[in-house]
C-alpha cells in the first residue's frame, strides 16, 4: 500500500509553522505538539516558547532568590509556571500555564502594616504552609490597615487582574466579624472596593444574608483561605502603580488572630496557585 501522502501543512518548514503557532497561546501550542511529529518539533521550539514567555523574563531571572536551571525556553517557561521566589523572598511570581500572564504574590514583608513592626500589635512567625519566610500574626490592634503596591508594568498588557488577601484565622481570632472591613484595588484614578467580613456572622437567618452580601470566603489546596479585594484591568502595562488596601478603622473595635500571608494578584477567574 502507498504511503499516503502528507498534509499540506506538514510539507512547510518548520519554521512557518512555528511562527504560526506562535501567534496562538501555550495551551494551544501543548495542544499542536500532539497533531503529528512535525508539528511537535515545531510546536517545542525554542521560537515559540520565547514568545509566550515575558518579555522582562532576563531581569526576573536575575533577581530571582534561587537559580532557575533549564534546557529549553519551552521548560524555562514550565519552570516558572511552578512560581518563583524574587526580590530577597519577599514576592513570588509564575505564570498562568494556559495563557502565559504574569502572577505575583506579595509577601506579608513586602505590605504595610500599621504598627507592623510593634510586638505589642503584630507579631512576625513562621509557617510550614506559607511560601514565605514570615507570616504576620495580629496579636490586638484597633486600628487594622494593611497596604500593597506593585508597579503595573510588572504585569501582562490587555489583562483584568484581581488582589486577593491571603490569611488565616487563628482559634483565639476576635472582633473581624463586625464591623466589615473595607478592601479596595486602585489604578491611577480607578477604583474598586467591596465590604469584606473575615469572619461571616452564621446566627440563625442573619447568617445566610451576610453570606450573601460579603461573599464566601475561599478555602485553598494550600490550606490558606483567601478573599477577593478588587480587580483592575492592566491595558498596556503603562507605568502606573497598583494600590491594594485592607482596612477596618471606624469604631475603635478591637480585634486580633488574623494571620496574613500576603497578597495575590493573578488574572481574574484564574485560580490560585
Amino acid at each position: 500500500m502507498e504511503k499516503e501522502d502528507e498534509s499540506g501543512i506538514e510539507k512547510l518548514p518548520e519554521g512557518c509553522v512555528s511562527n504560526a503557532i506562535a501567534l496562538t497561546s501555550p495551551l494551544d501550542a501543548c495542544r499542536s505538539s500532539a497533531v503529528s511529529t512535525a508539528f511537535r518539533a515545531a510546536a517545542d521550539s525554542d521560537l515559540v516558547w520565547g514568545r509566550f514567555l515575558p518579555a522582562d523574563t532576563p531581569a526576573l531571572l536575575s533577581c530571582a532568590l534561587h537559580p532557575v536551571d533549564y534546557s529549553s525556553k519551552r521548560d524555562l517557561f514550565f519552570r516558572l509556571c511552578d512560581s518563583i521566589l524574587i526580590d530577597g523572598g519577599k514576592m513570588s511570581m509564575w505564570l498562568e500555564r494556559s495563557s502565559g500572564a504574569k502572577c505575583y504574590a506579595l509577601s506579608a514583608r513586602a505590605l504595610s502594616i500599621v504598627w507592623g513592626d510593634t510586638p505589642q500589635y503584630w507579631r512576625w512567625i513562621s509557617s510550614q504552609d506559607s511560601r514565605f519566610a514570615e507570616v504576620a500574626e495580629l496579636v490586638n490592634v484597633c486600628w487594622l490597615e494593611i497596604r500593597g503596591h506593585i508597579q503595573s508594568k510588572m504585569l501582562t498588557p490587555k489583562t483584568t487582574y484581581a488582589a486577593y488577601l491571603i490569611f488565616k484565622l487563628a482559634d483565639w481570632s476576635r472582633g473581624l466579624n463586625h464591623p466589615t472591613q473595607e478592601a479596595s484595588v486602585t489604578l491611577d484614578l480607578r477604583s474598586s472596593a467591596t465590604a469584606v467580613r473575615l469572619q461571616p456572622r452564621c446566627d440563625d437567618a442573619r447568617g445566610l444574608f451576610n453570606r450573601i452580601r460579603f461573599g464566601l470566603l475561599s478555602a485553598r489546596d494550600d490550606g490558606w483561605m483567601e478573599v477577593a479585594m478588587g480587580e483592575f484591568y492592566n491595558e498596556e502595562g503603562e507605568d502606573g502603580e497598583v494600590v491594594m488596601s485592607f482596612m477596618d478603622i471606624k469604631g475603635g473595635h478591637w480585634k486580633k488572630g488574623l494571620i496574613v500571608q500576603g497578597i495575590e494578584i493573578r488574572p481574574k477567574h484564574i485560580k490560585q496557585r
